[in-house]
């Protein structure tokens, strides 16, 4: 197989306008928890609980009078909790769904009107706010619902645009845009907020994202044969480095599917990446702040910095692994190990140093950077397993183990609020431990049964000879 030049080819387009819809989905998730601060009155946003003062005060920053025309509503804290939250019962209940319905429809209608219909959702966002918190609540739960598709679609349209040994290239680039989506909108957001008004945080992502959709509806297809600007060569090329690996069967053999040890390895290692990735994501300002007395609200940058080495590690281990497996001979499950090893317990190593450093917030902050930085090994490891081991139905096995791994998300952070009642160093101690134990087990669950071959139920005729 002669191999086809990447720039300016099809595959690659698509790779980058993924990334693009990846971002922006990101920017729309992560916004409201940055708006949220500027949407509650002032003494409702967290009373004042008893922060236990083992470190010293050493946030100095000058007030700059801000904008304050934005609308202020009187929210407490199980509320803001409850406005958080609900955008997961949405993208729980859509996944499988997702994924099945990207099966038979295709992946690029699906992951278009997933992003178009969160962006209509966002730019409704303020006005579901004026009319009071029920509202607000529907909506991020609708968005959730059309986020939910998004990763199942994504998946399954590489399993018919991927070539085996560019998949961790390929993968990587379009799901690297979720990280940069949250670097750059997280600062920007507090940005918008304080020079302009909250709600332009949700207009300009809004709209944003239904410029997107008209470009991904018109640039886009789902498969190499319908794309009508590919190069022949190109076309050949992925077609027939794919021939054997895709099932022609009509019918999802659900059985076998849900049987498969190796598809419990990802749905494991999945659970655990998540469990650290939301406590993270979610409790991080909050421990700065009660613990190491430093406001990462008021550092927007050095929130992001963690998801901005995420991002790095992603691509550049994406394009590791693929080496690894074309021109080192690595097989692809012994690259699928080794990197989900490194993507889950070096994080939960430098999670529990975290924890024992006292109030050197500077190593604090480096710490968990490195953690989350870590964590991009992952893409090239378990998460992008689905492809290896059942192309044909990459987007349903998606949809089965983001449904799991959704869970932490709603789980995780109320269990971390519960055990941290008293904002002691120990208590957090605690919370960084569960992390750093459940992403141990993950790692070593997924080491033990994964595999990096085609499973036999993922190919067509299988009824036909099991032997």
């Amino acid at each position: 197989l002669v191999s086809v030049p990447a720039c300016c080819s099809a595959r690659y387009n698509l790779a980058l306008l993924a990334c693009l819809g990846f971002f922006l989905l990101y920017a729309l998730r992560v916004n409201l928890s940055v708006a949220l601060v500027d949407m509650v009155e002032p003494n409702m946003s967290i009373a004042k609980n008893t922060t236990s003062n083992v470190c010293p005060e050493h946030s100095s920053t000058i007030n700059v009078p801000r904008n304050t025309t934005g609308e202020k509503y009187s929210w407490d804290a199980d509320t803001q909790g409850w406005i958080l939250g609900s955008f997961f019962y949405g993208y729980i209940i859509t996944q499988i769904p997702g994924g099945y319905l990207a099966s038979k429809i295709g992946g690029k209608c699906l992951l278009g009107f997933g992003i178009f219909g969160t962006s209509l959702f966002t730019l409704l966002t303020p006005l579901a706010a004026n009319l009071g918190v029920g509202y607000l609540i529907a909506v991020r739960a609708l968005e959730g619902l059309g986020e939910g598709v998004t990763f199942p679609a994504m998946h399954s349209m590489w399993s018919s645009w991927a070539p085996p040994l560019e998949r961790s290239k390929l993968l990587s680039i379009s799901y690297a845009g979720a990280q940069l989506g949250t670097v750059v909108s997280l600062p920007l957001s507090g940005l918008i907020c304080y020079y302009m008004n909250w709600v332009y945080v949700f207009y300009i992502f809004g709209a944003l994202g239904v410029l997107w959709f008209f470009f991904w509806m018109w640039l886009v297809s789902d498969k190499p044969e319908t794309h009508r600007s590919i190069s022949h060569v190109e076309r050949e090329y992925i077609l027939s480095s794919l021939k054997d690996q895709l099932s022609m069967q009509k019918s999802v053999p659900w059985r076998p599917m849900l049987g498969s040890l190796p598809l419990w390895a990802i749905v494991v290692a999945h659970f655990s990446y998540n469990w650290t990735f939301y406590t993270l994501l979610t409790l991080l300002p909050t421990y700065m702040k009660e613990i190491l007395r430093f406001d990462a609200q008021e550092n927007g940058f050095l929130s992001a910095l963690p998801y901005f080495g995420c991002w790095l590690c992603i691509i550049l281990s994406g394009q590791i692994a693929d080496y690894l497996r074309e021109k080192q001979n690595f097989s692809t499950v012994c690259v699928r190990r080794c990197f989900t090893l490194i993507g889950m317990i070096g994080p939960a190593v430098f999670l529990v140093a975290a924890g024992f450093i006292g109030c050197n917030y500077a190593l604090a902050v480096a710490f968990v950077t490195i953690s989350t930085t870590l964590g991009g090994f992952c893409t090239s490891g378990y998460s992008i397993n689905h492809l290896d081991i059942a192309p044909s139905y990459a987007g349903i096995l998606l949809g089965i183990t983001n449904s799991f791994a959704t869970i932490p998300g709603m789980v995780g952070p109320v269990i971390a609020k519960n055990l941290t009642h008293n904002n002691t160093v120990g208590e957090w101690q605690t919370v960084f431990y569960i992390a750093a134990s459940i992403n141990l087990f993950g790692a070593i669950f997924f080491a033990l049964f994964a595999s990096g071959e085609v499973q036999d139920w993922a190919v067509s005729g299988y009824h036909l000879h099991r032997n």
